[in-house]
């Protein structure tokens, strides 16, 4: 397998290229919210957990609406819609599309609007989100910046758009830079802590991530964004591994949206965590909720080709993914994927997809995206792991989060440095260390690294972990994980716990 040819040129992004944890809940409103979605019980965002009384019979149906009131009608849909994208909420894919078109009409007709340049960067970036078509990324950076020009460096939707935009790229330093000037500017606008978190957290700043969510939630705000709040709130505390939290948080964001496809969004998120957990027939019930809510939810797709393969429905499971990629083409679902065919002894079709991948990370190489990561997790496993180990130390020495740090010490370990490899392994598991995501990859990673290095019981207790956490996270590496722990055997009796 032939090594990416597409490194950075330099540092920055490259245009080629703790207070105590919430109150524990139950987990009977995430089953009763799935049971009700997976029934289409849904009405105003609310769900509905009892039978729909359908409508009497009409003899006739009732009259159109007449031309004054569909404009009205289009008028406040596209005024809710580009709410949401001011404000970072999830948005439809064919809403997004119509107010794209509104705005570019109306920065050509008024070319010193500000805020529609600024509405115009905000809903390219969502867009790219959506479909992965990253030539949105060079027009919302065009957008953004022109509203700053117009307006001046007071103006935090653009400041904040480039934030978004920069997380979307991995640029987190600039995603601080413009997160930090707009929360300046405005300290009260909730919808730039999101932001600074994502970036917080990407350069492996945790206490500053959770510094920013504690502000965020001291916020007083709108019935219409506590959802995304509480999204948000989530993905912090599955960060420090506080599992059930996080469940309860998303649980009731899905709840509380305004929206079928924010609904969708958290309902995703929510397969995310149950998937993570290794509780397949619950991710798989969330992320079909989703797709039902959001045809356009790609990463749902994805979620159910994951939960599907898991559950020996190979046949769907490939179903599943090749519709996410048909939606959404991104180079990480391209790598499921081909790990996937790999794992069933279909190497063809595997080499299709690793190609497909390696076509798709030039694309948003090409749209200033940092796919540093990715490259070097795939050059590990599939290409060449000097080239991953050199990749992915440049990638630590910008940005160094969580899943750099085991990125790079699986790297590491298969280029055969195993003391080194140790070091990254224990930041990205050790709580103390900033790893408190409970993480299947994470401690496969570690526990191989401990086997070759002679740890025998710290070995043992990192695999045993990894499969207790999920015993289906990898179609490749979970057989391996299972294998290993047979030759070591059980633990001895005066064997000492591992630290």
């Amino acid at each position: 397998m032939c090594a990416l040819d597409n490194r950075q040129s330099g540092p920055t992004t490259s245009l080629l290229t703790e207070p105590g944890p919430p109150r524990r809940r139950s987990r009977v409103l995430r089953r009763l919210l799935v049971v009700a979605l997976a029934g289409g019980a849904v009405a105003g965002g609310a769900l509905m957990l009892w039978p729909h009384k359908p409508e009497p019979h009409r003899a006739t149906p009732p009259p159109a609406a007449g031309p004054g009131a569909q404009a009205k009608a289009r008028a406040a849909a596209q005024a809710a819609t580009q709410t949401a994208v001011v404000n970072g909420l999830p948005a439809a894919l064919p809403d997004l599309t119509t107010l794209i078109g509104a705005r570019e009409s109306r920065v050509r007709a008024q070319p010193k609007d500000a805020r529609a340049w600024a509405v115009l960067g905000a809903a390219y970036v969502e867009r790219a989100h959506r479909t992965a078509d990253t030539a949105d990324y060079p027009r919302a950076e065009r957008a953004l910046r022109t509203s700053l020009q117009v307006a001046g460096k007071g103006n935090t939707d653009a400041l904040a758009g480039l934030a978004a935009l920069a997380n979307a790229r991995r640029d987190f330093p600039t995603a601080k830079r413009f997160g930090e000037e707009a929360l300046k500017a405005a300290p009260k606008r909730w919808s730039t802590y999101p932001a600074l978190i994502d970036a917080y957290n990407g350069l492996g700043d945790y206490k500053a991530a959770r510094s920013a969510l504690d502000k965020l939630m001291a916020l007083k705000v709108g019935a219409a964004v506590k959802p995304a709040v509480k999204a948000r709130a989530s993905a912090v505390y599955r960060d420090r591994g506080w599992r059930e939290d996080a469940v309860a948080q998303v649980t009731d964001a899905a709840a509380a949206a305004g929206s079928p496809a924010e609904q969708a969004a958290y309902l995703t998120q929510a397969g995310q965590l149950a998937w993570e957990r290794g509780e397949r027939d619950d991710a798989l019930q969330h992320f079909k909720a989703a797709v039902r809510l959001d045809p356009d939810q790609s990463a749902a797709r994805a979620g159910q080709g994951r939960a599907l393969a898991a559950l020996g429905r190979t046949q769907e499971a490939l179903t599943a993914y090749q519709g996410a990629l048909a939606h959404r083409p991104t180079p990480q679902v391209a790598l499921e994927l081909a790990e996937l065919y790999e794992s069933l002894g279909m190497g063809r079709r595997a080499e299709t997809q690793y190609a497909l991948l390696r076509t798709q990370v030039r694309r948003e190489l090409g749209a200033g995206v940092d796919d540093e990561l990715l490259i070097g997790q795939y050059e590990t496993d599939h290409g060449d792991v000097e080239e991953a180990v050199q990749r992915l130390t440049d990638e630590w020495e910008r940005q160094p989060g969580i899943e750099v740090a085991d990125a790079l010490g699986w790297a590491l370990h298969r280029a055969g440095d195993d003391t080194e490899a140790l070091h990254y392994a224990s930041i990205a598991t050790d709580s103390t260390k900033g790893g408190g995501v409970r993480s299947a990859p994470y401690a496969f990673h570690r526990g191989m690294i401990e086997r070759d290095l002679d740890l025998d019981a710290q070995a043992r207790r990192h695999l045993q972990d990894a499969l207790r956490i999920n015993p289906y996270f990898s179609p490749l590496q979970a057989p391996v994980a299972r294998a290993t722990l047979a030759t070591l055997g059980d633990q001895p009796p005066n064997e000492e716990a591992p630290q």
